[in-house]
C-alpha cells in the first residue's frame, strides 16, 4: 500500500515509516497539517495515518479537506488524546479507525494491514441488491434508487455485511468481527457511530427504510421488517 503519515513528532513519524516500509509498504511522512493536505493529493495514498495534534492545520480539519476532495484513502486516525469524545468525533468525520499513544508498532502496522485487507478489490461479478439499494463490491460504489451513496471506506464495509446476508440480524460484536478482522480489542461503540451515518446516507429521504435495529440484538437489513425498532441504535 500507498501509506502517508501525516504526523508532527519526527522521530516517530521516521518509525512508523520505516516500520511500513520493512513490512513492504511504499510510505512517506509530513509533520504539519497543511504539507500533509498537499502531499496527500499529490501523492494519492491507499490510507492516511493521522495525528489529529498538528501545527498550521489540526488533524479533523485535515480530514475534512481530504473528504471535501474526495480522495478515496482509508484514515486512521493517531493521537495523544485516547478520550471517547475525541474519538468519536474523528469516527463521525470520516476516519476509519483509531488508534491512541502510546501503542506498540505491531499493532499499528496490524490494523493498517486489516484496513488494507478489506480495501481489496474483490471479483467484478460481486454485486449486491436489496430493494432499490444496489452495492457494486468490484468498484466499491453502492446506489439507491439510481442515486449513488457517498460512502466512507468504513461505512462501505460495514454495509457489505449487512447486504450480503439480508435480514440476517448482527450483533455489533459479529459486525466489529466481520469489519475489524482482527483478534485484539475493538471498541463496539464505533458500529454504533458507523450505522448512525449509514441510516443519514442510505434511508434518508428514500423508502422503505432499509436499515432496523433489533432491540437488544443488534441490526439487520431488509425491505420491511416487522418488530424492529429504528430508532437510536442499540445491541
Amino acid at each position: 500500500m500507498r501509506i502517508l503519515v501525516i504526523e508532527d513528532e519526527p522521530q516517530l513519524a521516521r518509525n512508523v515509516t520505516r516500520a511500513l516500509i520493512r513490512h513492504g509498504h511504499e510510505a512517506t511522512a509530513c509533520h504539519d497539517g497543511a504539507e500533509g493536505c498537499r502531499v496527500a493529493l499529490e501523492f494519492g495514498p491507499d490510507l492516511v495515518v493521522l495525528d489529529l495534534n498538528l501545527p498550521s492545520l489540526d488533524g479533523l480539519s485535515v480530514l475534512a479537506k481530504l473528504k471535501e476532495a474526495r480522495l478515496p484513502a482509508r484514515v486512521m486516525i493517531l493521537t495523544a488524546r485516547g478520550e471517547v469524545e475525541h474519538r468519536i468525533r474523528g469516527l463521525n468525520a470520516g476516519a476509519d479507525d483509531y488508534l491512541a499513544k502510546p501503542f506498540s508498532m505491531e499493532e499499528l502496522v496490524a490494523r493498517i494491514e486489516a484496513l488494507g485487507r478489506r480495501g481489496a478489490t474483490p471479483a467484478p461479478s460481486d454485486r449486491h441488491r436489496v430493494a432499490d439499494l444496489q452495492m457494486d463490491i468490484a468498484n466499491r460504489r453502492v446506489a439507491r434508487a439510481g442515486q449513488v451513496l457517498a460512502l466512507s471506506p468504513r461505512e462501505f464495509d460495514v454495509l457489505q455485511v449487512l447486504i450480503a446476508e439480508p435480514g440476517r440480524v448482527f450483533s455489533r460484536t459479529e459486525l466489529c468481527e466481520r469489519v475489524w478482522q482482527r483478534d485484539y480489542e475493538y471498541d463496539t461503540r464505533t458500529v454504533e457511530i458507523l450505522i448512525a451515518r449509514l441510516r443519514k446516507k442510505v434511508d434518508a429521504g428514500f423508502e422503505p427504510p432499509l436499515i432496523h435495529t433489533i432491540r437488544s440484538v443488534g441490526y439487520t437489513l431488509r425491505a420491511d421488517a416487522p418488530g424492529s425498532e429504528t430508532g437510536s441504535p442499540q445491541s
